[in-house]
């Protein structure tokens, strides 16, 4: 088992890396605190439900919890304001007190939308993060919840930490290649931000990763969470260190926007993302191997590194203007000094960010 510590003072919280983990879900929430005289309600897909919450809901019951679970529809067009009413009534006609829990029991998706209601149903009630993909092992740290608006995303949403997040390895197994592939976009931005040597050993144990070797796959979501806790002890609500973690999220949020939440994986828009912040990185006058080796990266774990031809370029823009990282006329990208360091950089010139759109539309790298 690895563990990772959360360091939040109060709200502090461990993350726990292994194999057959679910099996101990009732001596996991009972140790969070959850009252087995409350009723505590399991928010999944019906993607992942079907192979896991049977068994999660049978384990809590034979140690006296009384559970009432909500499937909702797999994909991101559920992270809405419409499934978040939705799963409120559920909530609401199970009877839900404030010793209740909510317990997140699939991918990044799931986690944002159950986080959200766990933290605004009555105020906040316990949350508990039971991640099923390698994407949520960066969504399902750092308490970040939320739900999407059809202009722009995670638009509406808190802060609200979890009381712990578990993290069964049994669960990937049955993820299929794209997503994983889409997962290990997370794992490797870790590397890019702050860990020059881990993103290089993403890069060269691709293939490990990508068939979800056990070992491989250990070592680095144990350092992406790492990494992440980290950044998040020194600054939980963003209000400086934290924005790092946003690396290839702008042009990454407008792609998922611009395309309907449906043509691309969310770690694949990030993927695109990041290869045009490590293009923007040249244009603002860093070395160009930063944008070479970026890609490089990105494309041994069989991730998308340029823009489809179709997507209008005015839309993006105006998709991105929705960003939370759009403040007062000027807007601000995570841009890469080299591969393991980062800066935040403002005011960046609109025409210089319509460059790197038309430049990502290309064959062919600009290098």
């Amino acid at each position: 088992m690895r563990t990772i510590n959360v360091d939040l003072g109060d709200r502090s919280y461990p993350i726990l890396i292994g194999s057959g983990v679910l099996k101990d879900i009732a001596r996991y929430c009972a140790e969070a605190g959850f009252s087995e005289r409350s009723p505590l309600l399991v928010v999944s897909d019906s993607e992942v439900a079907p192979r896991y919450l049977p068994a999660l809901e049978e384990a809590l019951r034979s140690h006296g919890y009384t559970v009432v679970s909500h499937i909702m529809p797999a994909g991101e067009a559920s992270k809405s304001l419409t499934v978040y009413e939705e799963v409120m009534t559920t909530a609401i006609q199970a009877g839900l007190d404030r010793n209740s829990a909510v317990l997140a029991l699939g991918g990044g998706v799931v986690g944002d939308l159950a986080g959200f209601v766990a933290a605004t149903y009555m105020r906040g009630i316990g949350f508990l993060q039971i991640p099923t993909t390698i994407l949520a092992h960066d969504s399902s740290v750092g308490g970040k919840v939320a739900v999407n608006h059809p202009l722009a995303k995670n638009m509406i949403g808190a802060f609200y930490q979890p009381s712990m997040v578990l993290y069964d390895l049994d669960t990937l197994r049955t993820l299929p290649a794209r997503q994983v592939a889409s997962g290990l976009a997370e794992v490797v931005k870790h590397g890019l931000l702050v860990d020059k040597e881990f993103a290089y050993w993403c890069r060269d144990h691709a293939e490990e990763l990508l068939s979800l070797n056990v070992e491989a796959l250990g070592y680095a979501l144990e350092r992406g969470c790492a990494i992440k806790a980290e950044v998040v002890g020194n600054d939980e609500r963003e209000h400086g260190l934290r924005a790092i973690l946003n690396l290839g999220h702008t042009i990454g949020h407008a792609i998922e926007a611009v395309g309907g939440y449906g043509v691309f994986l969310h770690g694949e828009a990030i993927a695109i993302g990041m290869a045009g912040s490590a293009l923007l990185a040249v244009k603002l006058g860093r070395d160009a191997s930063i944008y070479k080796d970026t890609v490089s990266m990105l494309s041994a774990l069989s991730l998308p590194v340029r823009l489809p031809s179709e997507y209008d370029e005015d839309e993006l823009m105006e998709a991105m203007m929705h960003d939370k990282k759009f403040k007062e006329g000027k807007m601000t990208f995570i841009v890469p000094d080299s591969i393991g360091s980062v800066s935040i950089v403002n005011d960046v010139q609109e025409s210089l960010v319509r460059e790197v759109l038309a430049e990502l539309k290309k064959e062919e790298p600009p290098w």
